[in-house]
């Protein structure tokens, strides 16, 4: 995994793929998808405690909450022009560094537009290792396996969500029960979203023992290094390997520099870009990260206890667990496109009947709660959601928007997609406490029908891409 690999070429295999040498390196890449999991999920334990430490309400909460994704926006759109200039290792390093800084500044705020600008930072830092990561996997993995070493990206995401519960869990038990409650001079929230430093550091230690991807350094000119990695990598002798950097080069073309003006077309963009565009948005609209970023107060508005809405929280993160680990079984050999439809019709069926046994939820005065029948029919639906998502859209979406571009505005064209599922996760987040005090069961309806809308939408437009080389994609 060290760099110190790269000087020697004649060490490199002679047959196949080193496949574990690989896997070791993309590993190594998806701690940013960890990251982005534990900054973007650690929120939810924190929720209710931050209302009422600050006195708050709802739109004002929800923005708080969703600010991060306004970085994320921000970092994903600059990711591409950034990573095409400083490289992807450098972007990687950059991202960590900005992790941990909001890390420490979100544990320490002095007020909550305070909390909500650190939380900016690290969307930031979310929105460049969103795109970085699986940009980067996909350029080091051979072909055979690209879809399951892409898939490490959307695993480690679903390890970092279900660590920020965990953590989140611990945290409040140790501290009495509450994220309000105080532990060693501060309130349980605040350890919860300091306790990201630690990653955030072995993120930027593991970035400085990987290699450069080869196609980056085809590009910038630096050919015998990229010779060196891919024989790594990709295995095979001298002819094979000059081969394939022959075939970099012919996709890169004449452009060096990749600038978002490439993208346009007749449709004012490229239809590649509108269709991977769309998939971002989707991936989102189905309201994915409500469950994950409000899932505790979710529960805790149905009459669940605080404690017990967090051991809920944890359950749904280990079944998203289960879900990735099926999706990487999966992906490159029953392909990407079955993956997504089967995933849409079972979240669609879910999303409905999590709504219909919302609608059943008593009010008496100010307590709510939701009888236990239909407590565990929604338990149910929302474990079945997060279980069709997690082994089609949550792992498929990255692995398609890491290959499914040409290579010539790769980068480019991941931001924009990238920076779009951003929008619609940011418009989604910060719209649902005001939709849940309007009707949580017509809001779950409202999910349910974008995901209808998606199968239709992959069923017309999405190509398969398995076992192509990312050479092969033309757009």
């Amino acid at each position: 995994m060290s760099g110190a690999r790269e000087t020697g070429y004649e060490g490199a295999p002679s047959g196949e793929a080193n496949i574990v040498h690989v896997t070791m390196i993309a590993a190594a890449a998806a701690m940013g998808g960890f990251l982005f999991g534990y900054d973007s999920a650690v929120i939810n334990g924190a929720v209710p405690a931050i209302q009422e430490r600050f006195g708050v309400g709802p739109a004002t909460l929800g923005f708080t909450v969703a600010s991060a994704l306004l970085g994320c926006v921000v970092g994903a759109a600059a990711a591409g022009a950034l990573a095409d200039r400083v490289g992807r290792i450098r972007t990687m390093q950059i991202a960590g560094v900005l992790f941990a800084a909001s890390a420490i500044g979100s544990a320490l705020p002095f007020g909550v537009w305070d909390l909500t600008a650190w939380r900016i930072l690290g969307g930031v830092a979310i929105g460049l290792a969103s795109v970085i990561a699986p940009t980067y996997i996909a350029e080091v993995s051979p072909a055979a396996y690209r879809g399951r070493l892409a898939s490490l990206q959307q695993l480690a995401i679903v390890l970092g969500i279900a660590t920020s519960q965990l953590v989140n869990f611990g945290v409040a038990q140790m501290a009495g029960g509450s994220a309000s409650d105080m532990l060693g001079g501060f309130q349980a929230w605040q350890w919860m979203l300091g306790v990201e430093v630690i990653p955030a550091m072995v993120y930027v230690g593991l970035s400085l023992l990987i290699p450069e991807s080869p196609r980056y350094l085809v590009r910038i000119g630096q050919t015998p290094r990229a010779r060196r990695i891919l024989a790594e990598v990709e295995g095979g002798g001298p002819e094979r390997v000059d081969r394939r950097i022959g075939e970099i080069k012919e996709a890169l073309g004449s452009e060096i520099k990749p600038k978002l003006s490439d993208l346009t077309g007749r449709y004012g963009l490229l239809p590649i870009v509108w269709i991977g565009m769309a998939i971002s948005a989707f991936q989102q609209l189905v309201g994915i990260n409500v469950i994950f970023y409000y899932s505790s107060s979710l529960w805790q508005s149905v009459g669940v206890s605080a404690t017990n809405s967090l051991l809920l929280s944890l359950f749904t993160s280990i079944v998203n667990i289960v879900g990735t680990f099926v999706a990487i079984l999966l992906v490159d050999r029953v392909g990407r496109k079955p993956l997504l439809l089967v995933g849409s019709a079972g979240m669609t069926v879910s999303l409905a009947l999590a709504a219909y046994a919302f609608n059943h939820a008593v009010v008496q005065g100010e307590e709510v709660s939701l009888p236990f029948v239909w407590g565990a029919v929604a338990l149910t639906a929302a474990s079945l959601f997060v279980l069709f998502f997690a082994l089609s859209w949550g792992v498929v979406v990255w692995v398609l928007l890491g290959e499914m571009f040409p290579l010539r505005i790769r980068a480019a064209a991941m931001g924009v997609a990238t920076a779009t599922q951003w929008l619609a996760n940011w418009l989604i987040t910060v719209s649902f406490p005001s939709l849940r005090d309007w009707s949580l069961s017509g809001t779950y309806m409202m999910y349910a029908f974008f995901a209808l809308v998606s199968f239709f939408f992959v069923w017309r437009f999405v190509r398969e891409t398995k076992g192509k080389t990312l050479e092969e994609m033309q757009g």
